[in-house]
């Protein structure tokens, strides 16, 4: 397991749970009942699958451990364990929030520290 878990997050959602204090998710996540992360190993392909071409996103990086039970991991995409939240983020638990932008090819350029 890597030392992060990962949510590519739109700036106005991000915003808005800054000033809520937690974070309960983005439309997909409350139609699933969850919160979506990637470890560094899926956050790219995540955000070309779910977020190709947007821009004025941000990179959330969460320690696992800090969830607690809530957090779970579970098969999906290609058989892969992806971890799921099953309550809504506090953001006393992130680590750090990062821009997450396109570069000229339409891909998103993310930080040296995720790999």
């Amino acid at each position: 397991m890597s030392e992060f878990i990962y949510k590519i997050v739109p700036r106005d959602l991000w915003q808005a749970a800054e000033r809520a204090g937690h974070f309960d998710g983005a439309p997909v996540d409350h139609a699933d009942g969850y919160i979506h992360f990637s470890t560094a190993s899926q956050a790219r392909e995540t955000a070309a699958k779910h977020f190709a071409g947007i821009d004025d996103l941000l990179l959330v990086a969460v320690e696992p451990a800090r969830l607690g039970d809530a957090l779970k991991w579970e098969v999906s995409r290609g058989g892969a364990l992806f971890p799921h939240l099953y309550a809504p983020l506090p953001l006393v638990d992130v680590a750090r929030v990062e821009p997450l932008p396109l570069g000229p090819d339409g891909l998103h350029r993310f930080p040296d520290t995720v790999r």
